[in-house]
């Protein structure tokens, strides 16, 4: 097992396939009265969180605690952050603290690996600027494991705002190597040229939804990140969503088995309709539950034994 996650491309097939069989068990833990497990009790977790963040850092809080590890929720507003602190500095403290595991979130892509050559303990990428979010792809690729029964061989299209999205980056990666088709689909404004060829070989671009709608196992609608947009990348909120909103009439055209997915928070009535993110189609919901499994599993096997099944 590696010692940090930092990118999707941090993980060969054998070890993203454990990552998600160790989730499945780790799953089990949830339907438990007491919902805990003593596999890193003495261990000492960081959510290091430079970003605003509601999903991934409750969801990296309870997967810290059900497997029953010592957890330090540090926010850069009201800390030294705010005065002036470099995140060298930061990381030289928590080293000094005695932290294990650093899971890190910051607006700059890059930040968690220069964090993971100054401190001692395993570092995980909770999103980074514009670049990757790996824990993210991860339990897409869970979610769309438990719902379609395999990865290899699915068509995932991943739909919208590519260009900001680190979701995109690290599923294209992780989809890739796990077998699955990607196509990333939107604007060209949204979609770089060649983010394709950079990424894995073999991912498709279209700037047809329409298109690729009746052939797709999976369609992963991305938010408009227009808190990162300077210029204009489009005409209209309206004219996108007429162009690349999933509405009720486009999720139809759709194979019956097809599932809808979708990163979170939601423009609702922008990217996705209302009508689609409520229906049985959508696995928005289970995505988060199935956040605190995988996430477990990723402190458990850099932490735990790296050893095979889960203590009881």
């Amino acid at each position: 097992m590696i010692k940090h996650l930092l990118s999707g491309a941090d993980l060969d097939a054998q070890t993203a396939t454990l990552i998600l069989d160790t989730a499945a068990e780790m799953a089990t833990v949830a339907g438990r009265e007491v919902k805990k497990l003593p596999t890193l009790r003495g261990r000492t977790v960081v959510n290091l969180f430079y970003e605003d963040s509601t999903r991934t850092r409750i969801s990296f809080e309870a997967a810290a605690k059900r497997l029953s590890a010592d957890v330090i929720n540090f926010s850069a507003k009201g800390s030294s952050v705010s005065k002036g602190e470099s995140l060298k500095d930061t990381a030289l403290t928590l080293q000094a603290m005695g932290a294990d595991a650093v899971v890190i979130r910051h607006p700059a892509s890059g930040a968690p690996h220069r964090l993971a050559n100054w401190v001692s303990g395993s570092v995980v990428n909770a999103g980074d600027g514009t670049h990757e979010h790996p824990t993210q792809a991860l339990l897409d690729a869970y979610t769309m494991r438990a719902r379609l029964g395999r990865l290899a061989g699915l068509e995932v299209a991943v739909v919208g705002d590519v260009l900001h999205s680190r979701v995109a980056r690290s599923n294209v990666l992780l989809l890739s190597t796990l077998g699955a088709k990607v196509t990333l689909v939107g604007p060209p404004t949204l979609i770089p040229v060649d983010i394709a060829t950079a990424l894995a070989p073999g991912v498709q671009v279209s700037y047809d939804l329409d298109a690729v709608l009746p052939t797709a196992d999976v369609v992963m609608m991305l938010r408009v990140q227009r808190e990162r947009m300077a210029d204009s990348y489009f005409p209209s909120a309206r004219e996108y969503a007429r162009r690349y909103g999933l509405d009720g009439p486009r999720m139809r055209r759709l194979p019956e088995h097809a599932i809808v997915m979708h990163p979170g928070p939601m423009n609702r009535g922008m990217e996705i309709a209302a009508e689609v993110a409520d229906s049985p189609r959508s696995t928005i919901v289970e995505q988060v539950t199935n956040g605190v499994s995988v996430r477990m599993a990723v402190l458990y096997l850099l932490l735990g034994g790296r050893g095979a099944g889960v203590a009881q």
